[in-house]
């Protein structure tokens, strides 16, 4: 029911540059530490709330709760490498629309380069992938993949872009007081 598939439902990336060497990032401790005020004006308004827990099994665990277009979606992102220049996390999110819950498998990939004169590039990229409910519900509510494809290609891009300065911002500010 869960099994993922290898279509592409949507897929953004968005780069910013921040001002901290790169040796001071550290995606990993950020993202496990980011209160959630922070979390929510990195996306105001579409951010609602977040938090970090653990699976069964002890992998780090981030939730988010988020309106991505019209959709409410609840990502449950496991850990899956997390470290400090490169973190990747995987979720099988929940989204709540107007015809009803479907779920579809997010990754969300979160990396940091070197930029060049004490600068680091923030790189967000979070790709989509149909689940079997979510294909399900596609037939169910006889919606063509290839309209709910650009639906959330459009979405989950505009999304994507207006989060990612914010949180490479907010990166740079966690890097910088941490330095202290």
């Amino acid at each position: 029911m869960m099994k993922v598939l290898d279509q592409i439902l949507s897929q953004s990336a968005y780069s910013h540059e921040i001002d901290v060497p790169l040796a001071k990032v550290d995606i990993a401790d950020w993202l496990f530490n980011l209160p959630e005020a922070e979390y929510l004006r990195c996306c105001v308004p579409d951010h609602i709330a977040a938090g970090v827990t653990t699976t069964d099994d002890g992998r780090r665990m981030s939730i988010n709760v988020e309106m991505i277009g019209s959709g409410l979606v609840v990502q449950h992102y496991v850990a899956e490498e997390a470290g400090p220049s490169y973190v990747r996390m995987n979720s099988i999110s929940d989204v709540f629309t107007a015809n009803g819950r479907t779920q579809v498998n997010v990754l969300w990939e979160l990396i940091a380069e070197d930029a060049g004169n004490g600068r680091t590039r923030y790189t967000n990229c979070v790709t989509a992938r149909p689940t079997d409910a979510f294909m399900a519900f596609l037939d169910e509510h006889r919606i063509s993949f290839a309209d709910a494809a650009a639906a959330r290609q459009a979405a989950g891009s505009d999304h994507n872009r207006r989060e990612t300065p914010f949180f490479a911002e907010s990166i740079a500010r966690r890097a910088k007081v941490a330095a202290r």
